[in-house]
């Protein structure tokens, strides 16, 4: 089967909001098909790139993909989160720039057998690191009702999650839910007619929240916020694209609280707790995808980009 056209979102204002130096050092914090990484590391010389991601299936093909510039780039299997610990291995004391593409990657949606879609019938799996030993099918299985119905409203938003939970609750009863396409239908079941006739398919919230169980999402893109920005160098940057609100919110916040300057009471005639802000934010809104860009690319419809400059 011919390989499907890739489309990094938002590349050229990553590329911009970067601010690529020749020699500065940089970190594609979810390396997946290379689409970002291929136009950072082409506009390095002496700089350097460390491509970061934790499906080794990405890093096995980013020699390829990747093979022009690989003079210059640095492949590791790890999470984004672990950015601070993964520059400290190579004695790397500050980066240059940092993006983060967040959420399911395009091959592991293509990929049929990793069980990320409902669309496509597969093995309940939805591990963007094979290695570890959660899946989704464990979620399904094992967890409890109560569980279920809070990831599935935390999560996914899901306003029917006390449904959906209760249904899963039962068939596993009789039997073990195996497949992706055995859960939705057993999430159709579960679901009013009303919600049926929505446009967004019906197993959507689900299916985004069992992901972001399995791959503990929310928690890593808090982390890596946080441990990103003190190892960024002065006038460094951190580029996130986010695809939902939760993740847009936690960066949105976490980028407030680096950017944030004195915190004192408003009460208190003179500052007393000597914070200055760590960051800028450029812009202070996020950046999201032309129209253009989205007639090409449907994926990149919920996509945001927010960008954080070292003071």
């Amino acid at each position: 089967m011919a390989e499907l056209k890739h489309c990094p979102v938002l590349l050229e204002e990553c590329v911009q909001g970067l601010q690529i130096r020749p020699e500065g050092v940089y970190v594609d914090g979810t390396l997946g098909r290379g689409g970002h990484s291929r136009e950072i590391a082409r506009r390095l010389t002496t700089g350097r790139l460390i491509c970061i991601d934790r499906d080794q299936a990405a890093l096995d093909e980013a020699p390829e993909r990747l093979k022009p510039w690989l003079d210059r780039v640095t492949l590791v299997h790890s999470n984004f989160n672990r950015i601070p610990e993964v520059l400290d291995e190579l004695g790397i004391p500050g980066a240059d720039g940092v993006l983060l593409d967040l959420g399911v990657s395009s091959p592991q949606l293509d990929d049929a057998e990793r069980g990320f879609s409902y669309q496509k019938d597969a093995p309940l799996d939805m591990r963007m690191d094979r290695s570890q030993a959660l899946t989704a099918a464990v979620v399904v299985n094992e967890w409890p009702e109560e569980e279920l119905s809070w990831i599935f409203s935390r999560y996914g938003e899901e306003r029917y999650a006390r449904r959906v939970a209760a249904a899963i609750v039962r068939e596993r009863a009789k039997a073990p839910i195996e497949t992706t396409l055995a859960l939705v239908e057993l999430i159709r079941s579960a679901m009013p007619a009303a919600a049926l006739r929505e446009k967004q398919h019906p197993a959507k919230r689900v299916f985004q929240a069992i992901r972001i169980a399995v791959n503990d999402e929310l928690s890593a893109c808090s982390q890596a916020v946080d441990a990103v920005i003190p190892r960024l160098n002065p006038g460094g940057r951190l580029c996130v694209i986010t695809f939902h609100s939760l993740e847009d919110r936690l960066v949105k916040n976490a980028f407030q609280t680096w950017a944030r300057g004195c915190t004192c009471p408003p009460e208190f005639p003179v500052c007393v707790c000597g914070r200055t802000p760590t960051v800028r934010l450029t812009p202070r809104k996020p950046i999201v995808p032309s129209a253009r860009e989205v007639a090409e690319n449907p994926r990149a419809r919920s996509a945001k980009l927010r960008i954080a400059e070292k003071l």
